[in-house]
């Protein structure tokens, strides 16, 4: 159903963009880790889970760094795929492991809460932009294990988060169009499910592995079917709790 619903939506969007700038909220991650952390982003092994049409995997590896970008969508890859080719100015190939090029992108097809086909701490980052509020609460527990086992010792963790806090919108959507786990609804025009996060639920789920260095709320606004939605967020910063 999630994958019908992703694919429907990057054929025919009417939630996401078509823009291939990286996200201000991902630069704003980087700057701080430039700052705060003394962290060069060069030379690096990023891991971008739901990648969507690569705006953020594309910009990181031009910087000269190794990533790999993880989606459900075939057309969202597909996209990823040839403003790749264009950035890099040679041909993208394909494989059955994914969309390949050369050694600074990748581009893999699968659910990113499902199991990771990587070594144990292979990735310095890992991005997740708003992706991981469409997985069920098993894949869910996929998706932070294995985050937490392919992180390095000293890796870093961006998630952005559906904020359920101060969100009118989202408690309605919970009161009307009700999914079937705890606090998701579902989007009945793209039928599409979301979960959507308190500040405690939150702490308490990604706290089982990973130090929250940041933790911040934010409001911006989606465009849906030529309307705008005010919607909550949660920045959050991590880094992987040290093993005893």
């Amino acid at each position: 159903m999630q994958y019908e619903a992703w694919e429907n939506e990057y054929r025919n969007p009417l939630l996401v963009t078509k823009n291939d700038a990286p996200q201000q909220d991902v630069l704003r991650f980087f700057k701080w880790l430039k700052k705060t952390k003394k962290f060069r982003l060069f030379e690096k092994q990023v891991l971008d889970l739901g990648c969507g049409t690569g705006r953020n995997s594309n910009y990181v590896a031009n910087l000269g760094n190794n990533v790999v970008g993880i989606d459900i969508s075939d057309t969202a890859l597909k996209i990823a795929h040839d403003r790749a080719s264009k950035i890099f100015d040679q041909a993208i190939t394909f494989s059955a492991n994914g969309w390949t090029g050369n050694e600074n992108i990748s581009y893999l097809k699968q659910n990113i809460g499902s199991s990771y086909p990587f070594d144990d701490k292979s990735f310095d980052m890992i991005l997740d932009i708003t992706s991981s509020n469409s997985l069920n609460e098993a894949e869910r527990a996929t998706y932070l294990a294995e985050m937490s086992r392919v992180l390095k010792d000293d890796g870093y963790i961006f998630v952005r988060a559906l904020c359920k806090d101060g969100d009118k919108n989202a408690k309605n959507l919970i009161k009307i169009s009700p999914g079937h786990e705890y606090d998701t609804y579902i989007m009945k025009d793209i039928h599409l499910v979301e979960r959507v996060f308190s500040e405690t639920d939150l702490r308490s789920l990604y706290g089982q592995y990973f130090d929250i260095l940041s933790l911040e709320k934010k409001s911006g606004y989606a465009q849906f079917k030529g309307q705008s939605y005010k919607r909550n967020y949660w920045l959050a910063y991590l880094k992987k709790k040290p093993t005893s």
